[in-house]
């Protein structure tokens, strides 16, 4: 497992968040709340940014979009569900691999404790 400096404080960053507001909030809240935290401890990022497919040749520009992409290597995807399950999974690892991205947090913040909702994904392909 990857023990990123970065990814760790954005870890604790969503922290705050959860600690703030606990779970219950819309998805886009929560999306919200992390940009504004971000934003403020400086760290460059996107909100719903494209991640493009490539079928027959041909370049589909807006095939997905993140919910977050932090950096040149993180992607942040934001859940507020009773439970996540395995499209979820499939849902970042293909981020990930589509974009060429090293480290993706699925992080669900519908839970008592963020620990609970929090997976980290490498994608052992990119550089």
């Amino acid at each position: 497992m990857i023990d990123d400096p970065r990814t760790r404080q954005v870890i604790g960053l969503a922290m705050n968040i959860h600690r703030a507001f606990g779970p219950g909030l819309l998805e886009s809240a929560y999306e919200e709340f992390m940009c504004i935290e971000l934003e403020d401890a400086g760290i460059p990022f996107a909100r719903q940014a494209p991640i493009s497919a490539v079928h027959k040749g041909r370049k589909a520009t807006i095939a997905y979009r993140a919910d977050i992409l932090v950096g040149d290597d993180l992607i942040l995807e934001i859940k507020s569900v009773d439970q996540l399950v395995k499209v979820h999974d499939a849902q970042i690892l293909t981020y990930l691999r589509l974009s060429g991205r090293r480290i993706g947090l699925l992080l669900n913040f519908n839970t008592v404790l963020l620990k609970d909702g929090l997976r980290r994904f490498i994608n052992s392909a990119a550089a």
